[in-house]
């Protein structure tokens, strides 16, 4: 039954005495249902984290059950008791994340689980948004439901990673990804580098995109490249494409320049005489950010105001660079495939770090990797 449309906090507590306690482990399965019911609207809630609900009637039976499935849209939880209907009475909500407790798009979600009946709420996460943290499961316990905390809470903050690190840091969770030959080249002397990867890993990225509210580049991969920076199709709306350049020295024939198919974001530095009239001539062309400086960091915090929680990175050697020295990136992915493309040693994907000392090197932790075609790909954070 699915319902909708297509760092991190401390463990919260244990039980609230119930008239018929039930195991604590009796939850998790029931939990790990909401985070699958959640796992679908992945990319597409944003700036909103990704929330599931399953709702049990008193003899344990599943009744209802929803998600999150849009910013704007009905919230899980609403979506679970709209299913459930007056059989939710006496029943049980299994939630993700804490019920909201404000009026933002939607109100309160507590008003609902109050006038419904539920007795009792298992949540999963505390809601680090200030207007709820806490707040919501106080209402609820004043109100003499039994509140049950900490199911599988370590696998939401996951699911939840980049929301959570939106909330806490106010940028959003940056992906950097690059491919690359087995002798460390991203591309040929001349610059050519279509294709080092194979389809299998091309599609992948097109996924990954889908996940992510912003693609950013910078302005040499325009010059160079001439990208689409889409999904394919995959993702609807598209996630915004952004621009990061320092002249704004950009082909107006660029693919990029057309806002058809998805937004384009030009974010640019002070300019003396404004924006080049070629620009100003797009009706429905990019909008254009003025910076203080063209900083990676100045972007993203950019980019957080306007609701992206996660943004991937699919820029040259320069700018990853900088964006990793200014903390604008928590997770790489890299595909490795197996040729030798030669030339110059400054085809990498990173740029000089001025480190002197093995002491000094970036070291990535969880370590993941998956064959996919004749290509290797690594997934791993940054501490």
């Amino acid at each position: 039954m699915l319902s909708g449309k297509s760092v991190f906090f401390s463990f919260l507590g244990g039980f609230v005495n119930s008239e018929k306690p039930i195991s604590f482990s009796y939850w998790t399965p029931w939990m790990q249902r909401a985070i699958n019911l959640a796992s679908i609207s992945d990319g597409c809630t944003s700036p909103n984290p990704l929330v599931g609900a399953v709702i049990l009637d008193s003899n344990q039976n599943l009744i209802g059950e929803g998600f999150h499935a849009y910013a704007g849209g009905a919230h899980a939880e609403i979506e679970a008791l709209n299913q459930s209907g007056e059989q939710a009475k006496g029943g049980t909500l299994i939630v993700t994340l804490e019920p909201c407790c404000h009026f933002g798009k939607t109100p309160p979600c507590t008003d609902a689980i109050l006038k419904s009946g539920i007795k009792r709420v298992v949540v999963g996460l505390l809601d680090p948004d200030p207007r709820v943290s806490g707040k919501g499961i106080s209402l609820l316990k004043e109100a003499g439901i039994e509140v049950i905390t900490g199911i599988l809470q370590e696998e939401i903050k996951w699911q939840n990673r980049a929301f959570l690190f939106r909330v806490k840091n106010g940028r959003p969770w940056g992906i950097l990804k690059w491919a690359m030959s087995l002798d460390g080249r991203t591309a040929l002397p001349n610059g050519k580098s279509k294709w080092i990867s194979q389809p299998g890993s091309r599609e992948f990225v097109h996924r990954l995109r889908a996940k992510c509210d912003a693609v950013i580049v910078g302005g040499g991969t325009v010059r160079a490249d001439n990208p689409l920076l889409t999904t394919r199709g995959i993702a609807k709306p598209e996630p915004k494409r952004v621009v990061l350049t320092n002249s704004l020295n950009l082909p107006k024939n660029s693919k990029l320049m057309d806002t058809s198919i998805a937004e384009t974001l030009v974010a640019h530095g002070p300019q003396p005489n404004c924006l080049p009239k070629d620009f100003q001539a797009f009706k429905k062309g990019p909008e254009f950010l003025e910076l203080s400086s063209t900083e990676p960091r100045n972007l993203v915090i950019e980019l957080a105001k306007k609701g992206c929680n996660r943004v991937l990175w699919e820029c040259g050697a320069n700018l990853a660079t900088e964006a990793i020295r200014q903390d604008c990136v928590q997770e790489i992915y890299v595909f490795l495939a197996p040729k030798l493309l030669g030339g110059i040693p400054s085809m990498t994907p990173s740029a000089d770090f001025g480190f002197d000392s093995m002491s000094q090197v970036i070291q990535l932790n969880n370590l993941h990797f998956q064959r996919r075609g004749n290509d290797f790909l690594f997934n791993m954070l940054f501490n």
